[in-house]
């Protein structure tokens, strides 16, 4: 028969879980980005202020404590300019290089070794459509496992987002892709030939989908 844990033995339990899971995090980053040279300056990512402030406020959010959830979740914006609602539910080993101006949206769920660049928005079409679905309905994307997305890309809707796909620099996605795709952006056609840029587009271009 299994011996029950005492109340201290669980919270002991709880506590080496999140202190694992928070040395998971540094280590991702190490391994990710060259540009740190210890642990401790890690510590000063605003992708780990905004992700670990998340872990709190989503804490909340689970339990309906929702004001102090989006207290929580502006305190993580302050402070890293990284905007994550409580409600989205994020994998492990999940990374934001840079991070300034993130946004990722109520319904979002992310997989595991997922990463994006800043300026990535995860978000809804707009509330004209949202207010048509059924109270509790996705309005958001899923990423599953191992996908990147690249700097001031938006992924909009209740689309998925197939694993180990890469979404590139400023594609608009607004339709699921396959599992190991590659989405570019593709150059507005009514843009002049000059205005055009194989790495840069226009914020209303159309994605173009390739199988890796």
């Amino acid at each position: 028969m299994t011996t029950p844990e005492r109340p201290g033995q669980t919270w002991l339990t709880r506590l080496r879980a999140v202190l694992d899971r928070a040395r998971e995090d540094i280590d991702v980053i190490l391994e990710k980005d060259p540009a740190p040279k210890s642990k401790w300056e890690v510590l000063l990512y605003p992708h780990i202020h905004a992700l670990w402030t998340y872990r709190v406020a989503h804490w909340f959010y689970q339990r309906d404590r929702t004001f102090t959830a989006r207290a929580l979740s502006m305190l993580g914006r302050l402070t890293s300019g990284i905007e994550i609602h409580p409600g989205a539910q994020i994998g492990r080993r999940f990374f934001i290089d840079h991070g300034s101006a993130v946004v990722i949206g109520e319904t979002v769920r992310i997989g595991d070794d997922v990463m994006l660049y800043h300026q990535v928005t995860l978000g809804s079409v707009g509330w004209w459509r949202d207010r048509l679905r059924e109270p509790g309905e996705a309005r958001h994307p899923t990423l599953e496992d191992g996908v990147i997305v690249g700097t001031n890309a938006s992924i909009l809707g209740p689309i998925v987002i197939g694993a180990h796909s890469v979404i590139g620099a400023h594609a608009v996605v607004l339709k699921s892709v396959p599992p190991m795709s590659h989405v570019s952006a593709q150059p507005n056609p009514q843009s002049s030939d000059e205005a055009r840029s194989p790495a840069v587009s226009s914020a209303d271009s159309e994605a173009a989908v390739t199988s890796r």
